[in-house]
């Protein structure tokens, strides 16, 4: 049962991509910190990354330089979910926070090195990460909401099963 729950709170984050949605606000990075925390290491980093392609694949690929680094970015948010898995509570904030700065760092970074919109100065990189930080704020304001809401979900249906068969089993 906690297999398929997660399989599920994985494929509702991949799928709310498709929607309309402010720039950067994504459940995406979250569901690579739960994959992360609750499934193991075969399928935890593969239904992540294989829901970000598929989904891609329906809203469109794009520069490959920024692409991957945005794969590299949430596979990194999956290895920050498996660093958590099994204290939970006490870390969930701190990796949200942790996978926004890193996704804003590299794929930032990306665009800075792979484009040619910033001078290839140190100021450019700084112009570059400066003008990205409302984007930042979508990110950061996603990550923690999603993760949130996901950790919370999915722990309170397990909460609520393990009580419906302690009830069943007092019965």
């Amino acid at each position: 049962m906690k297999i398929l729950l997660a399989v599920a709170v994985i494929v509702l984050a991949a799928s709310a991509r498709l929607v309309d949605h402010p720039f950067n606000f994504t459940p995406i990075a979250a569901m690579s910190i739960f994959a992360g925390c609750y499934l193991g290491k075969k399928w935890g980093i593969v239904l992540p990354l294989a829901a970000m392609l598929v989904s891609d694949y329906s809203i469109g690929f794009y520069d490959a330089p920024v692409m991957i680094s945005v794969y590299l970015a949430f596979a990194l948010s999956y290895f920050i979910g498996r660093a958590i898995s099994g204290k939970k509570w006490q870390y969930v904030p701190a990796a949200a926070l942790l996978s926004s700065i890193l996704f804003f760092l590299i794929t930032n970074f990306a665009v800075w090195a792979f484009f040619d919109w910033y001078p290839h100065t140190l100021q450019g990189l700084v112009s570059n990460f400066v003008l990205a930080l409302p984007f930042f704020r979508n990110t950061l304001a996603g990550d923690m909401i999603y993760t949130g809401a996901f950790f919370g979900a999915y722990e309170a249906a397990l909460y609520f099963a393990r009580a419906k068969q302690a009830a069943k089993a007092t019965a």
